[in-house]
């Protein structure tokens, strides 16, 4: 709510804008209220999990009820995809779309918002940056960071946000 307040939005607002974010984007057109509060969520997400795979390891992470289903189907889909380093031509050309329509659709009724746009790292070893983040939807987010963190790619996220911790640990105390 207090980035609501800080983006301009009352108490009464950011309500409306929370509510309008369940419903269907066809409701709206182009209101800038809502796709306000919907970047505000897109943003607030990306930051928990940036921090969730900074303080757990990412290798022992379930990020939905059925991660297995999800990274099986998608390294048969994808098998050659290179998603350390995303290339965003992969998530948005017209061949891609066509090859993730049908994967994206086989969540439906699976992955609770499952077509829900959200915000994804291009570089997994790099923090949520605008050079470095990509819209996506939920689904494809899913994919691509169960098969991040099951393949060890996240683990430099999680073993740089460790080094600071451990460089205090290891300093003499003074005195």
């Amino acid at each position: 709510m207090a980035m609501a307040m800080a983006a301009g939005l009352g108490p009464g607002e950011a309500a409306a804008a929370a509510h309008a974010l369940s419903l269907p984007a066809e409701a709206f057109g182009n209101d800038p209220r809502v796709e306000l509060a919907w970047a505000m969520k897109a943003h607030q997400h990306a930051q928990v999990y940036f921090n969730l795979i900074s303080s757990v390891d990412p290798k022992f992470l379930n990020l939905t009820k059925v991660d297995d289903q999800i990274y099986g189907d998608f390294r048969k889909t994808f098998r050659d995809l290179k998603i350390d380093v995303l290339d965003p031509e992969e998530l948005k050309s017209e061949p891609a779309k066509e090859k993730w329509r049908p994967f994206c659709l086989r969540f439906e009724g699976v992955v609770e918002d499952f077509n829900y746009g959200t915000l994804l790292r291009l570089d997994c070893r790099k923090d949520y940056t605008e050079e470095n983040t990509i819209f996506a939807t939920r689904i494809q987010f899913f994919a691509i960071e169960i098969a991040r963190n099951r393949e060890g790619c996240n683990s430099a996220v999680y073993s740089s946000a460790r080094e600071p911790a451990a460089a205090t640990a290891e300093e003499p105390a003074s005195g």
